[in-house]
């Protein structure tokens, strides 16, 4: 089985749409979907979403499952300098790389940060979501590995956000999603495939293929976008109000 997740294009949050250049995004991005074989469609209630979706679903004339589940991870936690709500991620390297429970799957979720909001039970919904879908499919969660009930080679694509993708990205893998968050980075419209590994008739693990590939940007002569990444900054060398972009390589 083969997971698929791809991040909306370059957003408009304002209008909770893309800004003209992710509908670029997007239609690069449809004429490399279109070409694949795809079981199933599911995406985030979002309008982001929904609108980079909507050129690959209308091409295709097929349409997308959507689960609130894979609705964008904000959940408030309260900021430990400020005291003010906050999403679970982004924060300063000198404060989160001392927190010794965000390094580890199983103590994550019980960091001090973490315990300020209802990050547990939103992480549970996501996880039951993605485990639902793997289980209408043939593949069922048994402690950190997956069941094969009915083996296949089904394509499952999923349009949605950076910081939900990372979760299920943390379930799948066992990696505590912080890391992910705070180390890791897709571009709008870029695509992160999974692929079961059966080695053992029965036994199922998901192997990470691709993290956030952007090639028909590349194709299309489009740059990526930086939403969502905080640009390089040399402080001793540069104009710090002026940073460069981060470079395509």
């Amino acid at each position: 089985m083969n997971l698929i997740f791809i991040r909306h294009g370059d957003p408009d949050y304002s209008i909770d749409s893309l800004t003209e250049k992710g509908w670029r995004e997007a239609e690069l991005l449809s004429a490399r979907t279109t070409k694949w074989d795809v079981k199933e469609f599911y995406c985030s209630p979002l309008g982001r979403a929904k609108d980079t979706a909507s050129l690959t679903l209308n091409k295709l004339g097929r349409t997308a499952t959507i689960h609130e589940w894979l609705k964008e991870f904000y959940v408030d936690v309260k900021d430990p300098e400020t005291g003010n709500n906050r999403i679970p991620w982004d924060f300063m390297p000198n404060y989160w790389t001392n927190v010794p429970e965000l390094y580890h799957k199983d103590t994550w979720l019980q960091a001090p940060v973490m315990q300020t909001g209802k990050v547990a039970s939103k992480f549970e919904e996501v996880k039951q979501g993605i485990d639902a879908v793997l289980a209408e499919h043939g593949y069922e969660h048994s402690g950190n590995y997956y069941k094969v009930v009915k083996g296949n080679s089904d394509t499952l694509v999923f349009f949605c956000h950076l910081g939900v993708q990372f979760v299920i990205l943390s379930h799948l893998l066992g990696i505590p999603a912080p890391l992910l968050w705070q180390g890791a980075f897709v571009a709008p419209t870029s695509v992160t495939v999974l692929t079961t590994e059966e080695r053992v008739k029965g036994d199922a693990y998901f192997r990470l293929r691709t993290l956030g590939d952007c090639a028909h940007l590349y194709v299309g002569g489009e740059p990526y976008s930086r939403s969502g990444f905080f640009r390089e900054q040399c402080f001793d060398k540069i104009d710090t109000q002026n940073p460069p972009e981060i470079l395509s390589f």
